[in-house]
Parts: C-alpha cells; structure tokens; sequence
C-alpha cells in the first residue's frame, strides 16, 4: 500500500495528494484514529479519504485502516513500538514534559534501528562511502545537522564540504562536482527553498543526492536516489531535529568502518595537531 502512494503519489489530484501525504506520514494514526479525525488532521473533508481509499482499490477507508492496524500489530510485537507512559497533571507536571519528551526522543532515536531504517541507513552510507567527494547540505534548524556530519567526516579524512558558505557563497564548491561525488541533504518540513534548489542543481550534475528527511514524499526524498524517512514531530510546539541529527552521526560511524584503520589515524593525526595548536582547553 505505501510502495503504491509513493509510486502514483505525483499524479494524483491536489486533495488526494493531502489525504495521500496525510497516510505516508502517519500510519500509525491511520490504525488508530477514525476517518473523520484523520481527515481533519489532514485538512481534508472525509468523503477525499474515502476517494483515495477507492482509488487504490479498496471497498472503503475502514479497509485501508484495518491494514495499517495489522501493520501496527505486527510492530508492536516484534518489538518495535514507541513505549511512552502517561503522567499525571499536577505539581509533578514539569518533571511530566521531561519524562514525555524524554521519552518520544528516546523511541524515535530507537526506531532507527528497525528493520527498514536500518536497510536504509546502510543503503544511504553504501553509496556516500563510495564517492570521491561528499557534500553537506542543510540550512535553518537542518544546518547544526550538516555541520555535525561534515565536521565528524573530516577528522577522519574525508573530502566533505559544507555547503553554508557566507551570503550564499558555499554553493560555489559545486563548480566541479559530478557523477563521483555525493551529497548529503537534510530538509525537514517546512522545507528551506534552499536545500531543495542546490539538491537539484546537485542532481542535474550528475551528484549521487542522499536525503535525510521527514517524508516519502518531501521533495528532497523525489529527487534522492537513496532517503532516510525520520519524524520530526516532538512533545512540544517545536519540531525536533534529534532523529536527524541521530541519522547523520550513524552515516558517519558506517562511512568510518567501511574506510578503515584509514580513518581512524587519521582521526588521531588531526586530534594531535588541534591538541599542537591548542586549541583545546587544558585544566592547571
């Protein structure tokens, strides 16, 4: 059923496409949620749910929710479900937002290890360990994301540019890029202009895009040939880039095993010489 809303999602009507995204993106809310609720969450009225339910070929939406239940069911015996707990409101409430958000973290960080994730993760650092030449994309809240990557890679050697060159400056180290080089790109909804406009410039180069990013369907996921899918939603107002940044640092720590004792000295070598420099704070 995924597989087919991702495959057909480009061509359906505007509206489906909401209820379409709506799906990819919550599935767990699909198992659990009614069709009215769903489609008030997805901005949609209930009579678009049950259109795009017919139109994958389904009797009805109640159909399509009891295949995303089983799905569910399946998760949550292997293994594999977001374990929260409910607090109490009251005095204790801070240490409740704590203990939420504490929690959510944790068991999105968690769900990076499952069965598809981890395909995906290692799908994604096959073809970035492969390239002669890395680039990190990521603007706004993604920034921190590719800056933690790319600064971790170089340490260990790697050619791996940070795309985030002053007054838009960084988008020049592009000049000679092409088919032997990869990039690494972080867009998390609502999607910078940016990200999206030099991940393209990067794909008509002939650049291998890999996508971390928060949906199936985001358009840096449309034009990656490998995606990381991570959630960004959190327990607070904010969306949260945890899983994101969880992403990169695994990519990196598969990119330095697959490159060997290699990496590791030199990781060494550059610790010795920031250490030369001083550029570390030293205790009396």
């Amino acid at each position: 059923m995924t597989e087919l809303l991702i495959e057909r999602f480009e061509t359906l009507p505007p509206q489906l496409k909401v209820a379409a995204r709506f799906v990819l993106d919550h599935p767990d809310d699909v198992a659990l949620m009614s069709m009215r609720e769903q489609a008030g969450q997805a901005g949609v009225s209930h009579s678009t749910m049950m259109r795009l339910a017919r139109w994958l070929g389904l009797n009805g939406y109640e159909e399509m929710r009891a295949l995303y239940a089983e799905a569910l069911r399946e998760s949550r015996l292997s293994g594999h479900a977001d374990v929260l707990h409910d607090y109490p409101d009251g005095e204790e409430s801070n240490y409740s937002t704590v203990g939420r958000v504490a929690d959510t973290l944790a068991a999105q960080v968690a769900a990076l290890g499952d069965y598809v994730n981890a395909r995906q993760l290692l799908a994604a650092a096959d073809r970035l360990a492969s390239a002669r030449r890395l680039f990190s994309l990521g603007f706004r809240r993604e920034h921190a994301v590719a800056h933690h990557f790319a600064s971790t890679l170089v340490m260990t050697g790697r050619q791996v540019a940070l795309l985030d060159g002053i007054g838009g400056t960084g988008i020049e180290l592009l000049g000679d890029a092409g088919p032997e080089d990869a990039m690494l790109a972080f867009a998390l909804k609502p999607y910078a202009r940016a990200t999206v406009e030099i991940a393209q410039q990067a794909q008509r180069r002939g650049v291998a895009v890999v996508a971390v990013t928060d949906s199936s369907v985001s358009p840096l996921a449309r034009l990656a040939s490998e995606s990381l899918i991570v959630t960004a939603s959190s327990q607070s107002c904010f969306q949260s880039v945890v899983p994101a940044l969880a992403a990169a640092e695994i990519l990196a720590a598969l990119i330095v095993a697959r490159d060997g004792a290699g990496a590791e000295q030199a990781l060494r070598a550059a610790e010795e010489r920031l250490a030369a420099l001083n550029v570390y704070w030293k205790s009396p």
